[in-house]
C-alpha cells in the first residue's frame, strides 16, 4: 500500500512541476506574425519593451478591427515569440480631442 501511495505521490508532483502547456504555442516570430496576419487579419496594434531579470522582451499586441479578435505574443531575443493570450471583443480606447480652450 505504501509503494502505491508513495508512486502516486510522485507521479502527481512530477505532473505539477512540468513545464505549462503554453510552450506549445511558441515558434518563429515570422511564422507567428504571419499566420497572425492571413488567418486572423491580425495587426500590430500595440506593443513595449519588458525588462526581465535574465532577458530583455518584447510584448506585442495583434488585433483586428475587422473580427474583433487580438492576441498577445512575447518575443524574446532569439527570434521566438510566445501566445500568451487570445480573445474576442478587442476594443482601441480613442483619446479625448483637446479642448481647444482661448489663446493666451
Amino acid at each position: 500500500m505504501f509503494k502505491r501511495l508513495l508512486g502516486v505521490s510522485l507521479l502527481f508532483g512530477m505532473a505539477a512541476t512540468a513545464p505549462p502547456a503554453l510552450a506549445a504555442s511558441c515558434g518563429d516570430r515570422e511564422v507567428m506574425t504571419e499566420k497572425l496576419a492571413s488567418g486572423y487579419s491580425e495587426r500590430l496594434t500595440a506593443g513595449g519593451l519588458q525588462k526581465g531579470r535574465t532577458e530583455a522582451t518584447v510584448i506585442e499586441v495583434w488585433a483586428s478591427d475587422e473580427t474583433g479578435t487580438f492576441t498577445v505574443l512575447v518575443t524574446h531575443a532569439n527570434g521566438i515569440s510566445c501566445v500568451v493570450a487570445t480573445g474576442s471583443s478587442f476594443f482601441h480606447i480613442a483619446d479625448k480631442a483637446p479642448d481647444p480652450g482661448t489663446p493666451s
